[in-house]
């Protein structure tokens, strides 16, 4: 019970952070790179844009952590220019060139964009400059959600990876939680104490509609999608014990996977089906990992006597968790291939990790702020928001 509680006490805090107007909603990356990166130069684009399209691109791929954004007349490894011309209906036909140090050229691409819709066309070539470079999918067009709160109302909010562009999708007078993107990341499943009891939601990300899924007696809480998107695990204690059930969304009936006098709460699938959890059955919150259809649960997590809060690479291979040691909280990591356990971060009040959609970062709440690490440690970035942020998780790749 001890996870369950910590959980729901840290959304608990967001209440009293003061009234919470539009403007107090935007992030700002304030400290992005540990160390060094390639080079490379990015001129601003011609043409007047409403944008300041090279200074997305700059920033972009400077937050990675393997580029160092330079000025034109700096020689650098790598060159990018650009261009932004008026176009059709109001818009802009957008074209850009990434160059090698001798001159080669490596893109050369054009977009025909319409009104408003600058900064994700540079998020877009931010990505394709670092996929090219480093053979990676990016990330700059991805988005996250997060909890917010303020003024005796709480917020759920999609942003830019970046955290710019925020747009509120659900306003509450009752508490929100444990939000988690679908596979396709069009919908979003989340606990609503809306009717003063926790209820489990998936909301369409862009018609706003909502279908409650389950509201049994007691708890229902910590949703997660299976990698199909047609299913759900989640936390019911309509039983009289916290267990962990799924339910297929094309029936009412959820099924039940654990059993047992101990607490057990937090599902995260892998991608092979099979569920990570957190239990208290060894006598202290650590990580279990049973079969699709429930069984005997294999303990994953034995260093330290607090490991709760799991999440999972995409592609399986890392498990990231809230690890607890001398009253502080930290963001740890597992490798599942190699089985070691690394603890990313110096630690305090570190909650509620997330995996990008490529593996490569991960973003949390320290209590206060939004952050992101690497899963090697090496890359840290600050998010400042007007007001406490909870519950950050990163969506998938659009499909």
């Amino acid at each position: 019970m001890k996870a369950f509680l910590k959980i729901f006490g840290a959304l608990m805090l967001l209440v009293g952070s003061g009234s919470l107007a539009h403007a107090e909603l935007t992030i700002d990356v304030t400290k992005g790179i540990q160390g060094g990166g390639i080079p490379i130069a990015i001129a601003p684009f011609a043409g007047g844009a409403s944008e300041n399209i090279a200074g997305i691109i700059a920033s972009d791929l400077k937050r990675t952590g393997k580029f160092a954004p330079q000025s034109p007349d700096v020689r650098a490894d790598y060159a990018v220019t650009g261009q932004a011309s008026p176009g059709g209906s109001r818009g802009y036909v957008v074209r850009f060139q990434l160059a090698g140090a001798q001159g080669s050229q490596l893109l050369n691409l054009s977009f025909d964009v319409p009104p408003n819709q600058l900064r994700p066309v540079a998020h877009r070539i931010s990505d394709l400059i670092y996929e090219k470079l480093t053979g990676e999918k990016g990330l700059s067009g991805t988005r996250i959600a997060f909890v917010t709160a303020g003024g005796g109302s709480w917020f759920l909010v999609i942003a830019d990876a970046d955290g710019q562009n925020p747009k509120v999708i659900l306003r509450s007078t009752q508490p929100i939680m444990s939000p988690a993107w679908s596979p396709d990341g069009s919908r979003l499943a989340y606990v609503s104490f809306e009717g003063r009891r926790p209820q489990i939601v998936v909301q369409e990300v862009y018609t706003g509609a909502r279908r409650t899924v389950s509201a049994a007696p007691g708890i229902n809480g910590a949703p997660s999608w299976a990698p199909n998107g047609q299913r759900l695990a989640f936390t019911l204690s309509k039983d009289g014990n916290p267990e962990i059930y799924s339910l297929d969304l094309g029936s009412p009936n959820p099924v039940r996977l654990t059993n047992g006098s101990a607490i057990d709460t937090e599902p995260v699938w892998l991608p092979d089906g099979s569920v990570v959890f957190t239990s208290d059955r060894g006598g202290s919150p650590q990580l279990y990992r049973i079969g699709p259809g429930g069984g005997a649960a294999q303990r994953l997590t034995f260093e330290g006597s607090y490991n709760a809060k799991p999440t999972v690479s995409p592609d399986g291979r890392y498990i990231a968790m809230v690890h607890q040691r001398n009253s502080r909280f930290y963001i740890a990591v597992l490798d599942m291939k190699t089985r070691q356990f690394r603890v990313l971060t110096s630690g305090g009040l570190d909650e509620s990790p997330s995996f990008a959609p490529n593996g490569r970062m991960i973003i949390y709440s320290d209590g206060q702020r939004l952050n992101a690490i690497s899963v090697d440690g090496g890359v840290k970035q600050d998010f400042v928001l007007r007001g406490r942020a909870r519950d950050p998780v990163w969506a998938p790749y659009s499909r």
